[in-house]
């Protein structure tokens, strides 16, 4: 299964984008034995400032057809690194081919498209830059394939 991340906004070079990448190859390397990755970014940025309405046309012209869309929000489910690492599975074993989760901008998700997931999912009741989001879900996404390959990186 596929695994895309779309987002509002460019991520230049640094230390945020040299985590992202590091967790994304960590991923994917984890993930092939099991059904999972590759991963990728795809990033959209409105340039006219047409708010999140355009901001949401962006990000659905990033979504791959017939994709599992999970919004990233906080008014989603919050969920445990396992029960995470099931529902990816859960995903993969329907034959679920592409995954995207949506991460929007500085305002959020425009509610139009939120409507339109499948699934949301939150990292808790506080609201996280999407930069700094965009680290946080690269590392659970490792860390779920961590769980489902067995390996000892998570502790309970």
């Amino acid at each position: 299964m596929r695994i895309h991340i779309c987002c509002v906004g460019r991520l230049r070079s640094g230390p945020e984008r040299a985590l992202i990448d590091d967790y994304l190859t960590r991923f994917d390397r984890t993930g092939r034995a099991l059904g999972l990755g590759p991963a990728q970014i795809h990033e959209v940025e409105d340039k006219k400032g047409g708010g999140m309405s355009a901001e949401a046309a962006l990000l659905e012209r990033a979504l791959p057809k017939g994709a599992v869309i999970c919004a990233m929000d906080e008014r989603g489910t919050v969920m445990t690194s396992p029960e995470f690492a099931d529902k990816l599975a859960t995903w993969r074993d329907a034959g679920r081919s592409d995954l995207a989760f949506v991460i929007g901008g500085a305002d959020g998700i425009d509610p139009a498209l939120r409507a339109q997931a499948d699934f949301s999912l939150s990292f808790g009741k506080m609201v996280w830059p999407h930069m700094l989001a965009r680290a946080m879900l690269t590392e659970q996404l490792y860390r779920a394939a961590s769980i489902l390959a067995g390996s000892p990186y998570h502790r309970v």
